[in-house]
């Protein structure tokens, strides 16, 4: 994974609550079990009209939302199914950091590993906010406010890590392990 410290970049107003993972990105979008190839889907529902047809008024279709890296939306975003496609999805898209009142506990674990920031901030800071936005993730701050964010997450975006990186973090002491239960419980390893 791309490490994440710094990010300057457009910041999508989506400014709803309750967004759930069948809105960002619908079963029927879900074609594949890659995490690339999942762009077009985000968001289907609202990005287009009858068919494929573009809609105008969607923000992600408006420049220059198109080239959007940040998304801005309100309470509960990414609650219900806990499909990881919604957060390739976004990632595909160029999306590396989500801003919201709070987010669905599952979806907001799955863009910490798998690079995306999910950032907490309270609507009173969201308001302030405008379309070009500076994170600071060692320094817990977007725009100069604050956010809180627990040590293990922070550390693992500044990292770049996913779950197997972090486990691989303490190889030393696994294989220090399995060292001393081989002389113990030798049986086991035949």
């Amino acid at each position: 994974m791309r490490p994440f410290t710094q990010h300057t970049g457009i910041a999508a107003f989506l400014l709803r609550d309750n967004i759930d993972t069948d809105q960002i990105i619908p079963s029927r979008e879900m074609k594949t079990v890659s995490k690339t190839g999942l762009k077009d889907g985000l968001f289907a529902g609202q990005r287009y009209i009858s068919g494929r047809v573009i809609n105008p008024k969607f923000v992600l279709n408006q420049p220059p939302f198109t080239d959007a890296t940040i998304l801005i939306s309100g309470k509960n975003f990414g609650c219900g199914s806990s499909r990881e496609h919604a957060v390739w999805a976004l990632k595909d898209f160029g999306i590396r950091a989500v801003i919201a009142e709070s987010f669905g506990e599952i979806f907001y674990n799955n863009c910490i590993r798998n690079g995306i920031l999910a950032a907490q901030m309270r609507a009173s800071q969201i308001e302030t906010l405008n379309n070009t936005v500076s994170i600071d993730l060692p320094n817990q701050t977007i725009d100069g406010q604050p956010f809180d964010i627990p040590a293990g997450d922070k550390a693992t975006l500044i990292e770049g890590l996913d779950a197997i990186a972090v486990t691989l973090k303490e190889k030393a002491k696994i294989d220090a392990f399995f060292a001393k239960d081989e002389i113990k419980f030798g049986w086991k390893y035949n």
